[in-house]
């Protein structure tokens, strides 16, 4: 039966990294969160890690540092939990390589009742840059027997809740380790996994030991049965963790995918709007070069007609009429005679006519412009064109894209769904397994009781017998050795 949980205390009861904040007062954050990056993933000895980001302290205000301790939220959940936890009887510890100046303030506003950390070295206001404590070159191990030493209780009784590599000797000294909002290192040993970031989870496995009440039969059962259960129990508790934990790597999995789906998008359609703002920009030319053309076009249409190309082009047609009206139509001598006279004097008035020249050669100008201009509307034209048709292949990678996304997205719903249902079940064995802990403690007790009720039942029969045999020693009876080391195991003599 649980009787102490000892937690780590950065990102476990506090939704942050002490270190990495302390950092920011002198503006090394990056080389310190790098180096705790490091340490947590078991990259890096924890001492290493601890005095190299503390080393980068130095000089740091202790006002300042005792400041921003105050300011580091608590983790969701955690008062709730840390105050529930308590009122069912258990022991609450933090164990940490962090420092004092969090510690107590943890101590303080969570009512702890122990808490182990380091110290950070100050003189005249400042860091050292120095740190010393018990959990500098120790392990959270060693720590965690002394508090069992002093609470006189075995590993059997503890619970150990952690986040990092630097918490595995903890977790793996008690019988139930629990990586809470972990790394990958802490997960792969735990006894359970926590994924929520929110200490009341932790609620659904650490119960009331005085809420349940057992049924008749659950108390009939001896010990061989219920350690047979407890044993199946922990089979089909390992068999759903790692069903669980499977289906939150592909689960996980997924959710990058879709996130890697999701970012091709967003890379696709800053390329298809920046080919639409291309197409938009040559079409303004084109509307320009339009105008130009057309412009033009009109300018050299005036110019034409009104440089006597128009009456030419009158006399000529009237020609054509009359023409066509000899040809096909018959006439009398008379009449056919006008006409031939008719046509003859305007091809001699059309042969007279002279051309305004500079008016001519101004309007060839114009007309050349307009081709030109044209030539400029057809080449841009085919150049938005091109654009666009850059615009729309992109647009369509962009559906093809979404169309996968999507259904990534759905099946992440969905097997993290199925997760969720595996961890109920996790959840729900665990409090099989308490139960049945709890069954084999109260026939252990009860075996105890009556091995107790024996040796005192043993023990008044003997001092009966002892104090028969005293009294007949004052009568003068001899003693044998075994009678009078009797009476020395009853102080009778």
């Amino acid at each position: 039966m649980i009787k102490l949980i000892a937690f780590d205390l950065d990102n476990v009861l506090i939704d942050g990294e002490v270190i990495d904040e302390m950092a920011k007062l002198t503006g090394v954050e990056e080389e310190v969160s790098k180096i705790t990056r490091k340490a947590m993933e078991g990259d890096l000895d924890f001492e290493t890690s601890l005095k190299e980001r503390v080393l980068l302290l130095k000089g740091a205000s202790v006002e300042d540092v005792n400041k921003v301790m105050l300011e580091i939220p608590l983790m969701e959940g955690a008062k709730e939990s840390i105050n529930q936890l308590k009122k069912r009887g258990y022991k609450i510890a933090t164990i940490t390589g962090s420092f004092d100046c969090i510690a107590q303030r943890m101590k303080d506003e969570l009512d702890l009742d122990y808490t182990y950390s380091n110290s950070l070295e100050e003189e005249d206001g400042v860091l050292t840059g120095e740190v010393t404590g018990p959990l500098v070159a120790g392990s959270k191990k060693d720590v965690l027997n002394e508090i069992m030493a002093l609470e006189k209780i075995s590993a059997e009784e503890c619970a150990a809740v952690g986040d990092g590599a630097n918490d595995v000797s903890m977790l793996k000294e008690a019988s139930l380790g629990i990586a809470f909002n972990a790394k990958p290192v802490l997960k792969e040993m735990a006894d359970v996994v926590v994924e929520k970031k929110d200490l009341k989870e932790l609620l659904e496995i650490f119960d009331d030991p005085n809420s349940e009440t057992e049924t008749e039969s659950e108390l009939e059962e001896s010990f061989t049965d219920l350690l047979s259960k407890k044993k199946d129990l922990e089979k089909t508790l390992k068999k759903l963790t790692a069903e669980r934990d499977q289906l939150n790597d592909e689960a996980k999995k997924l959710r990058q995918e879709r996130d890697e789906l999701n970012s091709q998008i967003r890379g696709n359609l800053d390329k298809a709007l920046k080919y639409r703002d291309e197409r938009d920009e040559v079409n303004k030319e084109v509307k320009k070069y339009k105008k130009l053309r057309d412009d033009a076009h009109k300018a050299y249409k005036k110019i034409e007609w009104t440089s006597g190309r128009r009456e030419a082009v009158q006399l000529q047609d009237e020609i054509k009429r009359l023409e066509k009206t000899i040809e096909t139509r018959v006439l009398d001598i008379r009449k056919e005679n006008e006409l031939v006279k008719k046509v003859t004097d305007l091809r001699k008035k059309l042969q007279g006519m002279q051309e305004d020249t500079e008016s001519r050669s101004e309007a060839l100008e114009f007309k050349e412009k307009s081709e030109a201009y044209h030539a400029k509307v057809v080449e841009l034209s085919d150049q938005a064109q091109e654009t666009h048709e850059k615009m729309l292949e992109y647009f369509r990678k962009i559906d093809d894209i979404r169309s996968q996304a999507d259904a990534t997205h759905q099946k992440f719903i969905e097997t993290r769904e199925k997760a969720n249902k595996v961890h109920e079940e996790v959840k729900a064995t665990f409090g099989k397994i308490r139960k049945t802990n709890k069954g084999m403690d109260r026939v252990k007790a009860k075996e105890r009781s009556k091995e107790d009720e024996i040796v005192r039942k043993k023990n008044s029969e003997e001092k009966e017998k002892a104090e028969e045999i005293f009294r007949k020693f004052k009568e003068g009876k001899k003693v044998s050795t075994e009678e009078l080391m009797l009476l020395q195991k009853h102080n009778i003599v």
